[in-house]
């Protein structure tokens, strides 16, 4: 295994369709250490879902990766077999889908599914598997394991459910977890709840953890560092603070702006991005976001921007700080 746990470098994939070649990825690099969080935060159809599962070998089938490498653990995981796939995913990388209500399977109880994911790879007895199971649902905070095992996920409220998730997630305590969105669909209260759960469990069992969500608010406090993706590709990344308090691309500065500011002691309208997202069936030739940007100059339209570092992990990919540097003297 080399230095990093995640290691994806210019990854390029589309989707074909019966009206075209959709380029839902293009040239992504992330790479992440063995514990980080790191948080992929941008709107729906940036590409942050995708990215996630083809590191776990879950893309549609109308999916395929046209360029670039997607590393985990010491495995090439593009050039992996369905088969050889099943090996890792569960055991050695795991993912929360988006919606515990329609994840869980409504025929089957909470212990068959947890004992399922215990039993597949490992070699445990029923006896055993129930045990884990037990241990599982005690490790996430549900109360009385033995009687929700015995339940239907119909009779668990949402918040419960996803807990089951994350259960379901841990059963072979893999070295990366993937949590996709997983408060969507959840109170506030609940939410805090679930991120503050998924942390704990990070820091008790050394493991990564990949939370993606569209709200920047969510990573603030949990996330070591942030990737931000805008129309298949990483616009900004760096860490929480440089993403919080020195953000060097629009759109990163659009989505801040967008969150509401609770100590601001007079009303104040939120500032939404306006515009509509790029569609990925005919990608522009600049810089993605500059139909939206009220910055945008021509070389914006024409060319895709460089990407210029701020320091130790941090870069943006954004013509206007190329332009910075040139007015303020520096051009290498």
């Amino acid at each position: 295994m080399g230095e990093y746990l995640v290691d994806i470098k210019h990854e390029k994939l589309s989707f074909f369709t019966p009206v075209g070649e959709v380029k839902a990825l293009n040239d992504v690099s992330i790479r992440m250490k063995e514990g980080e969080v790191l948080g992929v935060v941008g709107e729906s159809g940036s590409g942050k879902s995708v990215t996630a599962y083809s590191l776990i070998g879950l893309t549609a089938e109308n999916g395929k990766i046209m360029g670039g490498e997607v590393n985990f653990n010491g495995h090439r995981v593009d050039l992996m077999s369905e088969k050889e796939m099943r090996g890792i995913r569960g055991k050695e990388i795991s993912i929360i889908f988006q919606d515990p209500m329609t994840s869980l399977n409504p025929v089957y109880t909470i212990g068959n599914q947890i004992e399922e994911a215990v039993r597949i790879h490992g070699d445990k007895s029923a006896e055993e598997a129930r045990e884990r199971a037990k241990e599982l649902l005690t490790l996430v905070g549900i109360n009385e394991p033995e009687k929700r095992l015995k339940q239907y996920p119909h009779e668990l409220s949402g918040g419960m459910r996803q807990r089951v998730m994350i259960a379901i997630a841990l059963a072979c305590e893999p070295k990366l977890l993937i949590a996709d969105e997983p408060t969507t669909a959840l109170d506030v209260t609940i939410q805090a709840q679930i991120l503050e759960l998924m942390n704990d469990l990070k820091n008790k069992l050394g493991m990564g953890i990949m939370l993606i969500t569209h709200d920047l608010g969510v990573v603030a406090s949990m996330c070591d560092n942030i990737a931000v993706m805008y129309a298949g590709e990483i616009v900004e990344y760096g860490s929480a603070d440089d993403i919080f308090y020195n953000p060097k691309h629009e759109y990163t500065r659009g989505l801040l702006k967008s969150i509401p500011k609770f100590q601001e002691k007079e009303y104040s309208k939120l500032v939404p991005i306006e515009g509509q997202p790029v569609d990925l069936l005919n990608p522009p030739k600049g810089c993605p976001f500059a139909p939206r940007c009220d910055s945008c100059m021509k070389i914006c339209l024409r060319e895709k921007p460089e990407s210029i570092d701020f320091g130790e992990n941090h870069y943006s990919r954004c013509w206007l700080n190329v332009k910075d540097e040139y007015s303020g003297g520096e051009k290498s």
